[in-house]
């Protein structure tokens, strides 16, 4: 199994390039930030640093999205930091939450989604695309590595443009039941398309709390289902309930408000609806052995990519203990 985490372009930008050195040294092997550039810092000026201040770990969005950035803009940044880093560039792309509605506009249509992400995918690897009846191409990327590309979603919709197009889902929580029926319907979506369904790759995002005392880890990590609860939300406003696993929606009768300006912060009030089934369920909770014995069920269902949201919890003292004690289990997966 690889292991990367995800830190928030929240000031001192040195604390981002600090613990993506920290993790490099302790076996982590992606370092993902977000893209929401009103909340927090921008994020592009980050990756350049911590290309520079690191030398294996690689690097990348958790997720961006086509609409507050121009997709060549987008695209073009990230073949310009594949060539900073070396060619350790990774891409994560969604429609669009905390980017798009702290600024008053919604998540772009799914159109509009797959049209940018497939142009982005060949326009930032250096193969020619069309974009606004112009054909474009970098010529100055062509001849460097491949960069991954995944790409976030919930709804069947999004995840049949994943199955369509990316080399991945990005799946932000991590419960194996709807872990298994993302998946699926992205790789009947791959299948249809003639592609690979097997080997798309699900990357699976979630908070990773190290504590003994349950009551305070469920606490700590009580945000996460919130944020989670923003996707579901638009879900139950385009499909029929019955249309979705009863795992992602049964929270939802209690959930009363959501405040931006506590996104992905630990302790965030918006996150009190949580119960502890779902606080267990969506994230990596408890001791060591608790850790591992919820990663190698993860792993029985084909994950191979658990990245941690490090914003609950001690954030160095869980990249060291997952350097020293969970990573090295996992080694040979």
């Amino acid at each position: 199994m690889h292991f990367g985490i995800t830190v928030l372009p929240d000031p001192p930008y040195t604390d981002l390039v600090r613990l993506f050195k920290q993790a490099e040294d302790a076996g982590f092997e992606i370092g993902w930030t977000y893209d929401s550039h009103v909340l927090w810092q921008d994020p592009y000026p980050l990756l350049t640093a911590a290309a520079l201040g690191t030398e294996r770990i690689r690097l990348g969005m958790c997720v961006t999205n086509p609409g507050t950035r121009e997709p060549t803009v987008t695209a073009s940044a990230h073949a310009t930091l594949q060539d900073i880093s070396n060619g350790r560039m990774v891409f994560g792309i969604g429609r669009g939450d905390s980017a798009r509605r702290y600024i008053g506009l919604q998540p772009v249509r799914i159109a509009e989604y797959e049209q940018a992400t497939a142009m982005m995918k060949d326009l930032m690897n250096g193969r020619k695309t069309e974009w606004n009846g112009k054909e474009l191409r970098l010529e100055w990327a062509a001849d460097q590595p491949e960069i991954p590309f995944y790409l976030a979603g919930y709804g069947p919709r999004a995840l049949a443009v994943a199955g369509r197009h990316a080399d991945g889902v990005i799946i932000q929580l991590a419960d194996p039941e709807i872990i298994q029926w993302i998946m699926g319907l992205a790789r009947a979506a791959a299948e249809e398309v003639g592609r690979d369904p097997d080997a798309l790759e699900p990357i699976v995002c979630a908070p990773a709390v190290l504590m003994d005392d349950m009551a305070a880890a469920r606490d700590a990590s009580r945000w996460f289902p919130a944020m989670v609860s923003n996707h579901v939300f638009d879900l139950l406003q385009r499909y029929d309930k019955s249309e979705l696993p009863e795992a992602l929606t049964s929270y939802m009768d209690r959930r009363e408000f959501y405040n931006y300006d506590d996104h992905s912060r630990e302790g965030a009030a918006h996150g009190e609806f949580v119960d502890d089934e779902t606080a267990d369920r969506f994230s990596i909770l408890g001791s060591v052995e608790q850790h591992v014995a919820k990663l190698k069920e993860l792993e029985a269902i084909g994950v191979k990519h658990y990245n941690i949201y490090l914003m609950a919890g001690d954030r160095e003292r869980t990249i060291d203990v997952y350097g020293e004690q969970i990573i090295p289990q996992f080694a040979q997966s």
